[in-house]
Formats: C-alpha cells, structure tokens, sequence
C-alpha cells in the first residue's frame, strides 16, 4: 500500500455535504482519501487532486468525475482556474510525507534506514538535502533548525554539522542520524533526530512557504458554505491551520469590525481538532500525531 489514510472516515464525512459538488483534495498519495470522497459523489460530481511525487502519479483513479494534476498545491488558484471549476464545495489536504515514501530507503525521509540524504518530494526540486548539509552557512543551518526542527541551541548543532563535513561530506540519512544522535539530549535520541529529519525535509521541499501560499488561497476558491479539512501532523501545520480558520490569515492576527465583531471569513466547525481514535494509532502509528481541523467558508 502506498499509504494509510489517516482519518479518513472523520475527514471525508465532514468534507461531502453535496454529493453533485466538486471537492479537491490537495495530497492525492495513495489515492486513499480520493477514493472515499468519488465513491460520496454522483455522476455529476467531481474531484480535482494534487500531487508532486512522480510515485503518487501512478495511482491515479480511472474515473471521468476525476482529475490529478501533477504539480504542488501552492498552484491551487491557478489550476481551478484553468479548469473552470472556482468556486469549490470543499478541500481537503492531509499533510507530511506519505507511507511509501517513507518507506523507500532511496528517498531518505526514514530515520530508521540509512538511505540517500535526499528528501526531496519531486525529484526534479533542485536542491537536495544533502545540498542543504552539505553546504549551507552557519547561520542558515540555525535558522533552519531553530524554525523548522525547533531544535534547543540550534547554533551549537550547526557547528557539528560543519566541523564534521569538513572532514568528510554527508552521504547518507545514517551520517546524518548518528551526528544529531551525538547533539541530543539524554534519552531524547529519537525525538531530536526526528526534529533534525524534519527541518531539513521541511527546507529541501519548502513545505511551510507552500503550505502558507495555498492556505491564503482557499477563502478564494471556496463556495460559501463550502468546507475545509486540513489534517496536520507537527505544530508548525498545525499553527497555520489554526490561525487561517479562526482568524482568516494564517499570522493569527485577528481583525474585527467598527462593532468589534470578528473579521474572519470561516466558522469551526468543531472548535478542537479531531485526533486519530486508539484503534487508528494502534493500526497506523503514522496516525499518531495527527490533528484534523475543520472550517467553513461564511
């Protein structure tokens, strides 16, 4: 199976109100989430999803009602637009990275197999993560460390990266492992190599800039009364999200009017985020972390 889909019985119900509406989910992966919400639509219903991974491309869906684009959910606007389909009845996205490519040791996002340091998404990104190591300055390693792995002393890791790529460039996700392993705090191993593995993965593919860039872009595309699922998996997701659907920006600046009435262009349609049930984390420990958040375009 290319990848589990993490609720997606409590994402899909949610998202489908209008089974002759056009939905969007902006992380096709398995094509789990996609199947689920086709099989919710009538004939006249359609499904627009997204997805940069060559991988996920593979397992496109035979079906008229369907359309995969095979580019990143930054471009959101642009494709409804060029499709004719604006506005939407729903978007659903379910962040991080995919099962399978976890799972594939070439691809280098495990942290439990020495594979490639790459971490790239698309093969066609520029930039690996070995680049990143390899040859980033100081202070653009501790940048990224303390913004994206939200790494204690951040500048001290750094310095171990350069002082040992000196002596030898990183080839490999175990290099990269054994050195953040070195830097960690006592009997936090696993969880300082997990922040180190997702700052640089975040860098590599530019996730928080694209993730910002399609958020500001769903008040655009979406019908009122449409909804939005977004599931998250780390804090950094999770704090856009949250401030996109109580505030309407993803700053969490909230505005409100010369009544003092808020400003913001959705309701919650559940005031906390929906949590895999321990049945789900007990079949899918990828589950674990994840938060759904919900909202609807007023």
């Amino acid at each position: 199976m290319y990848h589990n889909p993490v609720l997606l019985k409590e994402s899909v119900e949610n998202l489908v109100k209008n089974p002759s509406g056009t939905y969007v989910d902006l992380t096709f992966g398995g094509g789990g989430h996609s199947a689920a919400i086709l099989e919710r639509l009538d004939a006249n219903g359609k499904l627009i999803a997204f997805d940069i991974d060559d991988d996920a491309i593979s397992n496109s869906i035979d079906d008229k009602r369907f359309t995969l684009v095979n580019q990143n959910f930054r471009y959101l606007w642009n494709y409804l637009r060029y499709y004719d389909v604006i506005p939407v009845d729903g978007i659903l996205a379910d962040l991080g990275v995919s099962s399978h490519q976890i799972d594939a040791d070439e691809r280098g996002f495990s942290i439990r197999k020495d594979g490639n340091l790459d971490m790239r998404m698309n093969s066609g990104l520029a930039i690996s993560a070995k680049d990143v190591i390899n040859t980033y300055s100081h202070e653009k390693l501790t940048e990224m460390f303390y913004k994206y792995g939200e790494l204690d002393r951040p500048h001290i890791f750094a310095n171990g990266i350069i002082k040992q790529r000196n002596i030898k460039p990183f080839e490999t996700t175990g290099e990269l492992k054994e050195i953040a392993e070195k830097y960690a705090p006592r009997k936090k191993e696993y969880k300082y190599v997990s922040q180190v593995f997702q700052a640089v993965r975040i860098e590599v593919n530019q996730e928080m800039q694209a993730l910002e860039e399609m958020l500001i872009q769903i008040e655009k595309v979406l019908k009122v009364g449409g909804i939005a699922a977004i599931i998250s998996y780390h804090s950094l997701e999770d704090r856009l999200v949250k401030n996109l659907f109580k505030t309407g920006n993803v700053e969490g600046e909230l505005k409100k009017d010369f009544y003092g009435n808020k400003l913001s262009p959705f309701n919650l349609v559940h005031r906390k985020p929906i949590i895999p049930t321990d049945e789900e984390i007990e079949m899918n420990g990828r589950a674990r972390s994840a938060k759904l958040r919900i909202a609807e375009k007023i």
